[in-house]
């Protein structure tokens, strides 16, 4: 193996410390399993030092590998801003642009704009990947994450993109049944629904004049994705938290209502996450810029205009 096929097996051997696996690394990739670990043995032949110790249920670095892969990875860090600086030289955004995006907000919010930006940069590759699971940029592959709601302490860098309301609804049918709650408290008597994949927590957490009041919500019907609980919503079967950027078009249709007005939920925004580089990307920086200027800034398409 020449030194010019050991430096092209850095990038696989980083793939396979960040991913934790060969065929992790070889998915984000875009090779088989078998070509990563023929690679790695081959680099490790050329070195003349085990770098990963393999085992049927584990991977760890050696020591040569934990020393080796400090260099690497910094030197690899380099040559992609390097090669960023020059893209932006170049002017024409171009590459593989792979973006992860919660599946609700994506399906009705990122993918409707996709064809429009990809005409308007012909010589960028989208990869768009929609989970409402948080993922690891790194150990991914991505070049970029929107996120929606409270954003934990990282690394990663944060650009808001637009705010992202929430309101308490349900349906004129469930109301006139059940009643309407006039505060957090009656929501006791109620059928609640819950999103299972909720980060703030089993809480539903209301802003009053008095401050914060918390609700341990209760009901028949938990569930991970957003869309099942509108159908519920407007099926009837109870209330719920929900952000309109999904529920809009029914709140202003009448099929759901809007409730206990003197207690908003706490206002959170969507936001575009990337990890931190001295040249961010033609590619990722004009992704951004594309998705602030569509989504409305801080009036989203899909609120109201304010009174």
């Amino acid at each position: 193996m020449s030194s010019v096929d050991s430096f092209s097996a850095i990038p696989v051997f980083v793939a396979v410390v960040e991913s934790g696996s060969f065929s992790a690394a070889g998915q984000r990739l875009g090779i088989t399993k078998s070509a990563v670990s023929k690679r790695i043995s081959q680099l490790e032949e050329t070195l003349g030092a085990r770098l990963l110790q393999r085992t049927t249920r584990s991977l760890s670095l050696t020591e040569a590998g934990e020393q080796y892969f400090e260099y690497v990875r910094g030197a690899l860090t380099l040559a992609q801003e390097g090669e960023d600086a020059i893209s932006q030289l170049q002017g024409q955004p171009q590459g593989v642009l792979k973006v992860s995006t919660p599946m609700v907000f994506g399906r009705l919010h990122i993918a409707p704009l996709v064809s429009a930006f990809l005409r308007r940069y012909p010589g960028i590759q989208l990869q768009m990947v929609m989970d409402d699971n948080m993922v690891d940029l790194v150990e991914g592959g991505f070049d970029l994450a929107i996120r929606i709601g409270h954003i934990p302490e990282s690394r990663l860098i944060a650009r808001r993109l637009a705010p992202v309301r929430s309101v308490l609804c349900a349906s004129p049918a469930y109301l006139q049944q059940y009643g309407v709650p006039l505060t957090p408290d009656d929501l006791r008597q109620h059928n609640c629904l819950f999103y299972s994949l909720f980060r703030g927590g089993a809480e539903w957490t209301f802003n009053s004049s008095d401050g914060p009041v918390r609700v341990q919500p209760r009901g028949n019907f938990q569930v991970n994705n957003s869309e099942a609980l509108r159908e519920a919503l407007v099926a009837g079967l109870g209330i719920c938290q929900m952000p309109t950027f999904i529920v809009g078009p029914d709140l202003a249709a009448g099929r759901l209502v809007s409730l206990l007005p003197d207690y908003p939920l706490p206002l959170h925004a969507a936001y575009a996450m990337f990890p931190e580089r001295r040249h961010l990307p033609a590619k990722t920086r004009v992704f951004i810029d594309f998705l602030a200027d569509q989504l409305g800034g801080d009036q989203p398409l899909w609120d109201d205009p304010p009174a």
